[in-house]
C-alpha cells in the first residue's frame, strides 16, 4: 500500500496544529497590544502585561503578570499586581464589537493600599478610571484603526485568595480578602466600555477590601502597637470614607 496517503495526512495534520498554535499567539498578541496601548489611558498610570494567549476556537486564554502601576504623588510602584487571570470568551464574539466574556477568575491578585487621612492610592486611581471618557476611548481606539469602540460584557467574574497590603514600610499589614463574584456585568446595558467595566470591577473589589480593612482594624488595634494599629485604623478609616462621599 502506498505511503502518500499516509504522508499527506500527516502533513495536514501538522499544518492545522501550526496554523491553530500561529493562531493562538497572534490573537493573544492583539490582546496584550490592546491592554497595554489603552489601559493607561484609563488608569492614568503605568500599565504592563507579560504574556497572553487566546485560543480563537475555544476562546479560553490566559493574561499573565498584569501589573498596574500607583498614581502620581504615592510613594510604592504599584496599584496591584495579578500573576494569572484565566478567560473564557465566547469564540464568536472575539473580533465582534462587543466581546462576551463567559468567565473571567483572577487567582491571587495583590492589592497595595496607601492612605492619607482621607486619600488613599485606590482612590485615586477609581477617579482616574472613573474619570475615563468614552471620548477618549474612542479617539484612541481610532487612532489603531478601529472605527467602533469595544464593548464588553462580562457573565462570570471571580476573584479568589486575594490579598491586601495596608500601607508600605515596616507598619505595613498583609491580610487576606474574601472572594468575589460578580454576574452578569454590562449584560443589561447591550455591552460597556472597558472604561466602565474596569470602574465596576474595581469599585466591587475595594468594596470588599474596605469590609476586610474594618475587620482587621477592630481586631488589631486594641492587641497591637500603636504604630501597626494606627496603620490598619486610618487605612479603614480613609477607604470608608472615599466610599461614602465623606471629605
Amino acid at each position: 500500500m502506498s505511503r502518500k496517503p499516509y504522508l499527506i495526512s500527516g502533513a495536514v495534520v501538522v499544518l492545522v496544529l501550526v496554523g491553530y498554535v500561529g493562531a493562538t499567539f497572534f490573537v493573544g498578541s492583539i490582546v496584550k497590544a490592546g491592554i497595554t496601548r489603552f489601559a493607561p489611558s484609563i488608569t492614568q498610570t503605568s500599565v504592563r502585561l507579560d504574556g497572553a494567549r487566546l485560543s480563537p476556537l475555544s476562546g479560553g486564554g490566559t493574561l499573565t503578570g498584569l501589573f498596574i502601576g500607583n498614581p502620581a504623588g504615592w510613594s510604592g510602584d504599584k496599584a496591584f499586581y495579578i500573576g494569572k487571570i484565566h478567560v473564557e470568551v465566547a469564540p464568536s464574539t472575539i473580533f465582534s464589537d462587543c466581546i462576551v466574556l463567559n468567565d473571567v477568575s483572577i487567582d491571587s491578585p495583590e492589592f497595595v493600599y496607601e492612605t492619607r487621612v482621607i486619600s488613599s492610592n485606590i482612590g485615586d486611581l477609581l477617579k482616574n478610571i472613573e474619570g475615563s471618557s468614552s471620548d477618549t476611548a474612542s479617539k484612541n481606539q481610532a487612532a489603531n484603526g478601529q472605527s467602533t469602540p469595544k464593548k464588553f460584557i462580562v457573565r462570570h467574574f471571580s476573584l479568589t485568595n486575594g490579598s491586601v497590603t495596608l500601607g508600605v514600610g515596616p507598619t505595613a499589614l498583609t491580610l487576606p480578602m474574601p472572594p468575589l463574584t460578580l454576574h452578569d456585568i454590562g449584560t443589561s446595558e447591550g455591552g460597556i466600555s472597558s472604561a466602565a467595566l474596569a470602574f465596576t470591577v474595581m469599585r466591587s473589589v475595594t468594596g470588599s477590601i474596605v469590609a476586610t480593612t474594618a475587620n482587621a482594624a477592630a481586631k488589631i488595634v486594641p492587641t497591637m502597637g500603636a504604630a501597626a494599629g494606627n496603620s490598619a485604623k486610618s487605612a479603614g478609616d480613609a477607604i470608608k470614607g472615599l466610599l461614602s462621599g465623606k471629605k
